[in-house]
């Protein structure tokens, strides 16, 4: 009888001294019974430890050999396997299993099984597969399994396994075909020596997703047969060895992303080791994605096993230089990932040939250019990402043409021009932060292209929201803020019925908040802020059981707000700069409700007068019509563009000299530092303000127009100057204003002297500037300001805030000017330092403006400027004190100072000081 001598256990004893029992019991039984009676009390020991589907397990109904996963040998009546893969067991792996001495196949992976490995399945002499793999087990690998000389097959992936790699495993198991160990903490080196037998016969190696460290052994190029070389995501170091993978003709799978290598001479020099993968001719995947090695990709990569590569996966390395056009070569490419390092110069055609290309990844490079035109011929493009980079020009037509994508991220590029109207992508498109222009087609919106992300942002896109956005049923965020879109909410939009998030902000849109959008069932996250939206918030969103966030603030709604259902989590942040709101919420005004019937009251009589006059207004309309000829329907009534109606391409000098009489004196309204303001009438009879700036001679000016004009234009807000439109040229530079026909708080502040005795009275009478007046033109600066400050895109120090810059519209609304456009001059983009804006007054909690830019050189007005600013070579600091944010508002009632040239005087403060 044979007795297994080994370290014993108290489980293992026991198991032990059943089998002897049984043997001792059976007296004469021959030798085969009483091995296999040993094979059954092996296998009830280890159904012991473990709960799962054994339910058949020690039946008397059924022999050990027709268990479940238990197989014999047909001569012997001895376990030869025992195949319990996928069996839903959960318990420890009883070291009992050792008793199967004829055991050749051990499957227990994809199970629950906890504990750690037991040394003793080393003693099992005829194991030739053991499968552990996607188990709960724990510990380290048993150096006892070094003792299985007879195994072929070792899987342990998955695991928790943690401690170093037993080096008698890689030394001693000369006969492994296939090594997986991966997906565990494992730590130490590969220990495939020199000195041991190595593995000839190894095809597939996986250690991937540990923390092993050191180098590649040089020893691994003796496994000739190697196919599969999985070594990704862990710690690996050293240089990349290339004579290592020109002695593996037969490698199908290389996987060396996610390590710290280098590449040859330096990490300079990737030459040596793509050529040894000349060699590997049946290789289908190559990654070596952040794997650190850099330098340029050579042109040798076209001779990579051209006829199978399908897979390349270079990006996240510190790779420089062009794209080799050579990667065109590999006529079976379907994935080329090269995002995520430092590529330049442009996309070269040739990488586009291979005809099953589906993935093409270069974002997050240094790429210049256009898009090629031929992108529209791999017809099997799914996925295409080229964000951000430097490309230029306009979105190929031909993008068009490809059916099956559904993949399309082109997000901060420079790209231009319209959006294709035939633009297929099914799934995620995403062209924000680019100077994308015109408007959105109907055509992206249909049912067939359910995008579930759509994000148009940051671009200069105008029109209306399509009436068609209905369709996109499946679309689950949806993005147009920060354009240029004008009209109404669609009601239409409630048809979005996947839709969790939605941002409009920054644009023109009017009209009611639809109803609709309260109803929508996922509806987690609603941002309208910075537009021109009116009525009252929909009952139907506070109702809202989904929505975590909204954001309502720079509108024009009104009516009470209270702080339960969806806005019970909202601040005073959601609906500020919305006078006409009020509510319970914290920060918000308190609602007057004898206010509210006044006001209620005052609605339907200015309803009925309204009525009333637009009847009378239509029949005296009719009656000039028979006598005269009608009005420009552009105008509204102070004479100012209705923007709803009327949008101005950029004008031409010409135009400008016939709408000011040629810069005529007589309409000559305004003088400024950099320029003077005339009135003139656009063709149509738009009257506007012209601001003409002296530009010609100064390049700073020059050259920082065209994006101050733009900042302009983003900025939106009901007390801040827009910009109608502009004029440039390296001569010529001009903005058109809207123009306020009741002048500036200054003109309020300081009427015009009465006319001598016969002379001629003023044009229009002013109204006089009473306390009333006065606080609601604080109120409108300080709304704008707060928006400058806190909710712009970017953070904008207007600098010389006083009278003469506080325009009056034909309402008496303040409206803030001359920001920006009057200091056009050297800016400091993107400022790195927070603390280099801050208009830090005597509140401990005033806020830094880190996203701002500010201009080094500034004008400013004495009295109005901060007073540090006189300092040679001062910039705008942290402790820089403006008196000009509150306005000076006490001035009209001080109307007796003596302001004559002082209140004029000028001060343009540069780098070398104050003049």
């Amino acid at each position: 009888m044979h007795i297994l001598v080994t370290p014993l256990t108290m489980p293992r004893f026991l198991a032990i001294l059943s089998a002897i029992a049984v043997v001792a019991i059976s007296g004469h039984a021959p030798p085969a019974a009483s091995t296999a009676a040993t094979d059954r009390a092996a296998l009830l020991s280890f159904s012991s430890g473990v709960h799962g589907n054994l339910s058949d397990w020690g039946s008397p109904a059924a022999a050990m050999c027709n268990w479940t996963g238990v197989r014999c040998d047909n001569r012997s009546g001895r376990v030869t396997g025992l195949l319990l893969s996928n069996s839903n067991l959960a318990g420890v792996i009883s070291p009992a299993i050792a008793n199967l001495s004829m055991l050749e196949r051990l499957y227990l992976d994809g199970n629950h099984l906890a504990g750690g490995v037991p040394p003793e399945l080393g003693a099992l002499p005829r194991l030739r597969e053991l499968s552990l793999h996607y188990n709960l087990l724990g510990g380290q690998i048993p150096e006892a399994l070094g003792r299985l000389t007879s195994v072929t097959y070792l899987t342990l992936d998955g695991n928790g396994l943690a401690g170093g790699i037993p080096e008698a495993v890689f030394c001693n198991c000369s006969g492994l075909t296939f090594i997986g160990m991966s997906g565990n903490s494992l730590t130490g080196d590969i220990p495939l020596r020199p000195r041991c037998r190595g593995l000839p016969a190894l095809r597939q190696l996986s250690l991937f997703g540990n923390a092993l460290s050191g180098v590649i052994p040089p020893a691994l190029s003796n496994c000739t047969d190697l196919r599969w070389l999985l070594l990704q995501d862990n710690s690996l170091s050293g240089e990349l060895p290339p004579e290592m993978f020109g002695s593996m003709p037969s490698l199908v799978f290389l996987y060396l992303s996610h390590n710290h290598f280098s590449s040859s001479d330096g990490n300079t020099n990737l030459v040596p080791f793509f050529s040894s993968l000349v060699n590997c001719t049946g290789l289908l995947e190559l990654g070596v994605a952040s794997a650190g090695v850099g330098g340029e990709i050579p042109a040798i990569i076209g001779n990579v096993s051209s006829a199978n590569l399908s897979s390349l996966f270079l990006s996240g390395n510190e790779f420089v230089g062009k794209i080799p056009p050579a990667i065109g070569n590999l006529v079976n490419l379907t994935e080329l990932c090269l995002f995520g390092n430092m590529l330049e110069g442009p996309i070269p055609p040739e990488i586009l040939r291979p005809p099953r290309l589906a993935l093409l990844d270069l974002s997050n490079n240094q790429i210049v250019g256009e898009i090629p035109r031929s992108v529209g011929e791999s017809q099997r493009l799914e996925t295409i990402n080229l964000s951000q980079n430097k490309l230029q020009g306009t979105l190929p037509e031909s993008l068009s043409n490809l059916t099956q994508l559904d993949h399309l991220v082109l997000h901060h590029n420079m790209l231009s021009g319209t959006i294709p109207p035939g633009l297929n992508c099914s799934l995620i498109l995403d062209l924000s932060y680019n100077k994308l222009t015109g408007q959105i087609p109907s055509e992206i919106t249909v049912l067939g292209n359910f995008h579930v992300y759509l994000n148009l942002s940051n671009n200069l896109l105008d029109g209306h929201v399509p009436l068609q956005i209905g369709n996109m049923e499946m679309t689950e965020a949806l993005d147009l803020s920060m354009n240029n879109l004008s009209g109404a909410i669609p009601a239409t939009i409630a048809g979005c019925v996947a839709l969790e998030y939605i941002n409009l902000s920054g644009n023109s849109l009017q009209g009611s908040l639809p109803t609709s959008i309260g109803k929508l069932p996922n509806l987690h996250v609603l941002d309208v802020s910075s537009n021109g939206l009116t009525g009252v918030l929909p009952p139907s969103l506070q109702a809202s059981p989904a929505l975590r966030y909204a954001n309502f603030s720079y509108n024009k709604f009104s009516g009470e707000v209270s702080g339960e259902g969806a806005f019970a989590n909202l601040t005073d942040d959601s609906f500020v700069g919305n006078p006409g709101l009020c509510g319970s919420i914290a920060g918000m005004a308190r609602c007057d409700r004898r206010r509210h019937v006044h006001r209620r009251l005052l609605c339907i009589v200015a309803v009925a007068v309204a009525v009333v006059a637009g009847v009378s207004a239509m029949a005296l309309t009719w009656l000039k019509k028979l006598t005269t000829t009608s009005v420009s329907p552009h105008l509204s009534s102070g004479g100012v563009m209705d923007e709803r109606n009327s949008e101005h391409p950029r004008i031409s000098h010409r135009e400008l000299v016939d709408a000011t009489g040629g810069f005529s004196e007589a309409n000559l309204i305004g003088k400024g530092g950099y320029g003077h303001v005339y009135r003139g009438v656009l063709h149509g009879g738009t009257v506007v303000a012209v601001k003409v700036l002296r530009a010609g001679d100064d390049v700073v000016v020059a050259g920082s127009f065209e994006r101050e004009c733009r900042v302009l234009r983003s900025i939106r807000h009901r007390n801040l100057i827009r910009v109608i439109t502009a004029c440039s040229s390296p001569e010529f530079k001009a903005v058109v204003l809207p123009f306020m026909a009741n002048g500036s708080l200054d003109g309020l502040i300081h009427p015009p002297p009465p006319p001598p005795p016969g002379g001629k009275p003023a044009a229009k009478a002013h109204r006089r500037l009473d306390l009333e007046l006065l606080l609601s033109i604080a109120g409108n600066v300080a709304d704008g300001m707060a928006y400058l400050h806190h909710h712009a895109p970017f953070g904008v120090v207007h600098c010389d805030l006083k009278p003469s810059n506080v325009l009056l519209d034909d309402d008496m609304t303040a409206i803030v000017s001359d920001f920006g456009v009057s200091k056009l001059v050297a800016q400091q983009e993107d400022a790195k330092d927070p603390d280099a804006i801050d208009d830090d007054d005597d509140d401990a909690s005033s806020t830094p403006y880190p996203r701002s830019s500010i201009t080094r050189l500034l004008q400013g007005s004495v009295g109005y400027i901060a007073p540090d600013f006189s300092a040679k070579g001062v910039g705008i600091k942290k402790n820089s004190r403006v008196p000009s944010r509150v306005l000076r508002f006490f001035d009209p009632l001080m109307q007796s100072m003596d302001w004559g040239a002082t209140r004029r005087r000028k001060a343009t403060c540069t780098a070398s000081g104050c003049c």
